[in-house]
């Protein structure tokens, strides 16, 4: 799995559009091996990144949870104590 991809379900406040099309983005460079594509491969990238994210918004709005939502700080509090234990400050 990409590092950079997040997860995105269960977050109060919700997701936005523009993360889940970050997600998409990262998602679609990890699997094309593109960083940024060339002119003749733009359309094909991009248009991939818009029904990914079109996929991905369809599916967070439809799964279902019994557990509370998480607190966006509170996770990127615990992300980062797990990366400085990890890496070091």
């Amino acid at each position: 799995m990409c590092r950079n991809i997040k997860p995105l379900f269960n977050f109060d406040p919700p997701v936005t559009d523009e993360e889940i099309r970050a997600a998409s983005f990262q998602f679609v460079r990890k699997i094309s091996g593109y960083s940024k594509p060339s002119k003749a491969n733009e359309g094909s990238f991009l248009a991939a990144v818009e029904e990914i994210a079109g996929i991905s918004a369809r599916l967070l709005r439809s799964l279902e949870t019994n557990a509370p939502p998480k607190n966006r700080q509170e996770e990127e509090a615990k992300a980062k104590a797990r990366a400085a234990e990890r890496y070091g400050s």
